[in-house]
């Protein structure tokens, strides 16, 4: 069968999944009566919940007479190391624009990351149906896009589709039928080559591992493209390190290729194919899985590096272990041990004391997104504040640099790049009218000064407003970036908090907890109004006597506290704060010293 592998790469919410949904449908991998979840590509949990692709997956279509293996990549920068491995196994994408926004930073990181393996991109103008849409204005950006990331000619003369993935059409010009997306599907098999390995069908079986995962009833799978050979059900194998080091030898049990939604065991693995492995022990992500003749490995793609880290630590607080039962250190240093070896952008290192391990990624809601997954698994953690991660050379320390792409109202400009420019040491590059009463501001600014920024940012806007980020570079330290401003009210005492304590220490500022919640000393309870700390005694009742008095019997009435999801918290805390995070509740609390330690401070003090 004619064979096609392409990617669909896109910024995040531009319509990837949506897209993926209705080639599925109108190619027949459903049957008619079949019941079928809205963006059936986002198996995950948090996925669906969060409407955002994170793990890149397969699916597989045939169109007359040709097999289209299709992969649906995440559109957020955080998760950009699943991108980065997947387009080593296909020969062409589809390059998904919002022709209302237009490319915006993940378009960018995903397009220069394709453009440098030598893919030819077929651009689709997604959202060409709605009121603010501007297909030619945005396909004039994805040109000038494709000029500045240094495509060739044979690039630079891409072919354009407009459509609308939910509707389910797309065409070569505005004025089309709009009746589906055969199309597409046409231009697809006319303008992406078949894959290069079939030639080599013949040479000795090579496959290198892009994604791995693990079956409860076969284990340990890894998927990738056969660059070379065929290869049956129970013939040996052995795994190469990127070194060329034998890792393993294994026999294989099981191949599996993707058919619609589902993978399929098949017979025998051809070259050019994507097709699921199983069977090994010990091989993982960017490792050679070949026969035994073959001794040297096959090039993988190199993998950006992380830019931030986060301490993860085990639960030390006094209501440790109460919600969840997955609380030793020696518990969770598997956990992430495990998460560092299927997702290649992630890096685990252990701290001296061996309570706590240094976990480096690319951004706050990659971690957050582990985090999670973990208290949905039960475990009980501590989390530090996100460290930027430096660098040094020639002697001069650099920073990692952010390209902050932010459309927001005209109102709100000024003090965004107050912000931006002047706390948070960041420089403006461009600032231009996006239509419909909106400007587009482009800034660079020290990811250091983008932690805990997205918060202040809505307040702002007033929850209009729409930032997207993407690492740009390094530069030198720019210096010190202050942090949040305000102190925060620790309690001081341990129980069960009280509505009438706290209905007197709302003039202090604003409180995290309502009444009756469990605290204990320590415990991070509110914002205060001013820049410094507060101890506080949340369970302080009211004094009981016999005089009756007109006014002084009213019902205590609380404003309802704020409560921050987990990527605000982590964000919100200061260096000598955690965030305490169990499978029902998150929690601020200050760092617990030991007496020696205290009592040197207050020395100090």
């Amino acid at each position: 069968m004619d064979l096609r592998n392409i990617a669909i790469i896109a910024h995040v919410d531009h319509g990837k999944t949506t897209l993926v949904d209705e080639l599925l449908k109108q190619s027949g991998a459903f049957r008619e009566n079949q019941s079928v979840a809205e963006r059936a590509m986002d198996s995950n949990d948090i996925e669906r919940e969060r409407g955002i692709t994170i793990l890149a997956k397969c699916t597989s279509v045939e169109w007359k007479g040709a097999r289209v293996n299709i992969v649906d990549t995440p559109g957020h920068a955080d998760f950009g190391g699943e991108v980065e491995r997947i387009l080593s196994m296909v020969d062409g994408v589809v390059l998904l624009v919002d022709a209302a926004e237009g490319p915006m930073p993940q378009t960018k990181f995903v397009t220069s990351k394709a453009l440098a393996l030598g893919l030819r991109p077929i651009v689709v103008l997604n959202k060409v149906d709605k009121p603010d849409a501007e297909p030619d204005r945005a396909l004039n950006e994805v040109f000038d896009l494709f000029a500045n990331l240094g495509a060739n000619d044979e690039q630079l003369d891409f072919p354009h589709l407009y459509a609308s993935g939910r509707s389910g059409w797309a065409d070569e010009s505005l004025e089309g039928p709009r009746k589906d997306l055969s199309a597409l599907f046409d231009l697809i098999v006319r303008h992406v080559p078949a894959p290069a390995q079939i030639a080599r069908a013949e040479e000795p079986f090579r496959m290198l591992a892009t994604t791995l995962s693990a079956d409860p009833f076969i284990g340990r799978i890894l998927t990738g493209r056969v660059e070379s050979g065929k290869l049956k059900v129970g013939e040996t194998l052995k795994a190469l390190s990127r070194g060329s080091e034998r890792i393993e030898q294994f026999r294989v049990t099981k191949i599996l290729a993707f058919r619609g939604l589902a993978q399929q065991p098949i017979d025998e693995a051809q070259a050019g194919d994507i097709v699921t492995l199983a069977g090994m022990s010990k091989a993982t992500v960017a490792d050679t899985l070949c026969a035994l003749e073959v001794d040297t490995a096959l090039p993988a793609q190199p993998i950006d590096p992380p830019t931030i880290s986060v301490t993860f630590g085990i639960n030390d607080s006094p209501l440790a272990g109460k919600d969840g039962g997955k609380v030793q250190s020696r518990v969770i240093r598997e956990r992430l041990m495990k998460e560092a070896e299927m997702n290649v952008a992630i890096r685990v290192e252990d701290t001296p004391g061996g309570e706590a391990f240094v976990v480096s990624g690319r951004g706050e809601l990659q971690m957050g997104v582990l985090i999670e997954n973990m208290r949905r698994e039960g475990f009980e953690l501590s989390i530090s504040r996100p460290r930027v991660i430096m660098r040094e050379e020639n002697g001069e320390r650099l920073e990692p640099i952010e390209e902050a792409i932010i459309d927001v109202d005209d109102e709100y400009t000024g003090a965004v790049i107050d912000k931006l420019t002047g706390e948070r040491k960041g420089e403006l590059v461009e600032m231009r009218p996006a239509g419909a009463g909106k400007t587009r501001i482009v800034a660079h600014v020290p990811s250091r000064g983008l932690i805990g920024y997205h918060g202040q940012f809505l307040t702002d806007t007033r929850g209009t407003g729409v930032l997207n980020r993407i690492f740009h570079g390094w530069s030198p330290y720019k210096g010190p970036i202050q942090g949040r401003r305000e102190g925060v009210l620790i309690s001081m005492e341990n129980g069960v908090s009280v509505a009438y304590a706290l209905w007197n220490l709302e003039e202090r500022g604003r409180l995290f907890i309502g009444a009756q919640e469990q605290i204990y000393e320590g415990m991070i309870i509110g914002e205060h109004s001013r820049d410094n700390d507060l101890e506080v005694n949340p369970l302080k009742g009211k004094k009981l006597t016999n005089v009756r008095a007109s006014g002084t019997d009213e019902a205590v009435r609380l404003t309802p506290p704020v409560r921050m999801s987990l990527e605000e918290a982590i964000a919100y805390v200061q260096d000598d704060e955690l965030v305490e995070v169990t499978p029902r509740i998150v929690r601020l609390r200050k760092r617990f010293l030991d007496p020696h330690e205290r009592k040197r401070q207050a020395k100090v003090a």
